[in-house]
């Protein structure tokens, strides 16, 4: 293991990290993921991660597996159930037994739901639990069109306690939350043995450093680390982390304010000249210009440990501000000491008073949606809002 406790990766075959239904969700790595596993508590919680993304503007997606005390394992949130990932799932199965429960957290996160069904068909003994309330778009499917086992699957009960592992778990369903063409839902869960917090897409937190999983394919970090078409980028940590920076920026943002665009007309020509001109390339097209204020930019967001993501501020939560508080105030009664999300950084050392105060741009709304970064997500909220697709803001 390295020093921090991820597994050195293996040079897998193709075959080994293939995801052949990747067009029902077409995001990067398309066909081919890795899967990078890190033990986060000795021989009880670890963490799976895969990569995904748009337009090179990839972050990690993550699966935590959970040992029982009494043996078996739970997973929460499941990733691509690649060759590569069942391997390293079926080592720890191995050593401290059978997948007991599968845990699909969300009802909105496509990118989460999609694993669960191929995923649970490989553990075959396993109990499937699911956010309630799951829905589909534009078609509302039952859960068992979608890919998970029907005779294995039911919705999470509203009480934890009735659950087949309340001894071990508590946990908290936020929502359902009502935007319009579907509600959004997250369900926190604790593990009260390691003080552990697993959480979906509710926070997050930025690292400093390009996560390994996103180092071990660095080309989309290149990409983003040029300033024009013409620019040829050397290999370097240096020019990773700078490519990260604006990942981050993209991913949270869409469209940061530090991001200006080419006209179409330059785009072309220097696509005509620039040194790559293949597939991978999007053939020399680069409609991106950066100021200088995209390292402020990253920098205050980075000094945010815990941070609820702007299109959650924006867009989501502040559809019910006062229930999604509400949720805060009973995780926060967890005695946890550690976060575990599904994207970005983890593991997170934190504790409850730190969790609640990420939710203060719900508190103080000014905190945080004057940011000049926000204009773009101001303005989708208000169209939004405008057409009649989603519920005003409270806030």
């Amino acid at each position: 293991m390295t020093r921090n406790g991820q597994e050195p990766p293996i040079n897998p075959s193709p075959q080994d990290i293939a995801w052949p239904f990747w067009p029902v969700v077409p995001l990067y790595p398309y066909g081919q993921r890795r899967t990078l596993r890190k033990e986060v508590v000795k021989d009880t919680v670890w963490t799976f991660d895969q990569c995904q993304g748009i337009l090179y503007v990839v972050v990690p997606i993550r699966m935590t597996v959970v040992k029982l005390a009494k043996g078996g394992l739970l997973v929460y949130a499941p990733v691509a159930p690649t060759r590569e990932c069942i391997r390293l799932v079926q080592e720890l199965v191995d050593a401290h037994g059978e997948v007991k429960y599968i845990i699909l957290p969300t009802v909105s996160g496509i990118e989460h739901k999609v694993f669960v069904g191929p995923f649970a068909r490989c553990f075959p003994k396993a109990e499937v639990f699911v956010s309630p309330n799951q829905w589909s778009f534009p078609i509302n499917l039952p859960s068992s069109w979608l890919g998970c086992p029907r005779k294995r699957t039911q919705p999470l009960p509203l009480d934890s306690h009735q659950s087949p592992f309340a001894d071990e778990f508590d946990y908290a369903i936020l929502g359902p939350l009502d935007l319009g063409l579907g509600p959004f839902e997250e369900v926190a869960f604790y593990h009260k043995r390691s003080h552990t917090l697993l959480l979906t897409d509710s926070i997050i937190s930025i690292p400093s450093t390009p996560p390994e999983i996103i180092q071990l394919d660095p080309y989309p970090l290149l990409f983003h680390a040029r300033d024009h078409a013409l620019e040829t980028i050397e290999d370097n940590q240096k020019n990773r982390l700078k490519g990260w920076q604006r990942i981050v920026l993209f991913a949270l943002y869409f469209r940061p304010n530090a991001l200006g665009t080419v006209k179409w007309g330059q785009v072309f020509k220097d696509a005509l000249k620039a040194p790559d001109h293949s597939k991978k390339a999007y053939f020399g097209l680069f409609p991106f210009d950066w100021d200088d204020s995209w390292q402020s930019s990253f920098n205050e967001l980075y000094n945010h440990r815990l941070l609820v993501a702007p299109i959650l501020q924006g867009v989501i939560f502040n559809r019910s501000p006062l229930e999604v508080l509400t949720w805060v105030d009973r995780v926060s009664k967890w005695r946890f000491e550690r976060v575990i999300p599904a994207h970005f950084d983890s593991p997170i050392s934190a504790q409850p008073e730190q969790f609640r105060q990420a939710f203060d741009c719900l508190r103080h709304p000014q905190y945080n949606l004057g940011n000049k970064d926000f204009q773009l997500i101001q303005d989708i909220e208000q169209r939004l809002t405008k057409l009649g697709v989603t519920p005003p803001s409270k806030l």
